[in-house]
């Protein structure tokens, strides 16, 4: 057998397997369906995955407690958000979130369920133009003076990977406050 009739039935199953990912809906790295949005959320989801463990988030500097757990009866819930303010400055990078959201447990642990970037009004005033990252467009924020974008990188969200709320994401273990 030569060489090249040896590589033949190789090449044709990388082919097979590159057309059937197309098909199924998975991108591969060079595939034409994958986004520079698909590409930017696997870095995120890369960038975050250790936060899966909030002892780690908070050794990294998000030890903040910006918000109590949020929830919205009908749309769902966000979680407590916990924040490294040496990233809240007014500059957004992919890799390096502003806050991260946690869903409480019953058992007193915290799920990682997603990130938020935040640029204060402070630095980019509500009348500016709005920020965008992800291809999305920041939504403002008047509550708590500030651009925001959530991605739910750690726990699907039915409503949408850029959504505000997920209805997958509830506050019932939260401790009384």
């Amino acid at each position: 057998m030569s060489y090249r009739t040896y590589l033949n039935p190789i090449r044709h199953s990388v082919y097979f397997l590159a057309a059937a990912a197309v098909v199924i809906g998975v991108a591969c790295k060079d595939s034409p369906t994958e986004t520079a949005t698909d590409r930017d959320l696997a870095t995120l989801r890369s960038a975050v995955a250790r936060y899966s463990d909030y002892n780690a988030a908070v050794a990294d500097g998000y030890s903040t407690k910006l918000t109590d757990c949020m929830e919205m009866a009908g749309l769902g819930g966000m979680g407590f958000h916990y924040g490294k303010g040496a990233l809240i400055d007014g500059t957004v990078a992919v890799a390096t979130p502003e806050a991260l959201l946690y869903e409480p447990q019953a058992n007193g642990s915290k799920v990682f369920v997603g990130v938020e970037y935040l640029i204060p009004y402070t630095v980019l005033p509500r009348t500016a133009t709005a920020p965008v990252l992800f291809g999305q467009t920041f939504k403002q924020n008047d509550a708590f003076q500030l651009w925001a974008l959530h991605a739910w990188v750690g726990r699907d969200n039915p409503s949408g990977v850029f959504s505000d709320w997920n209805p997958s994401v509830n506050c019932k273990s939260a401790p009384a406050t």
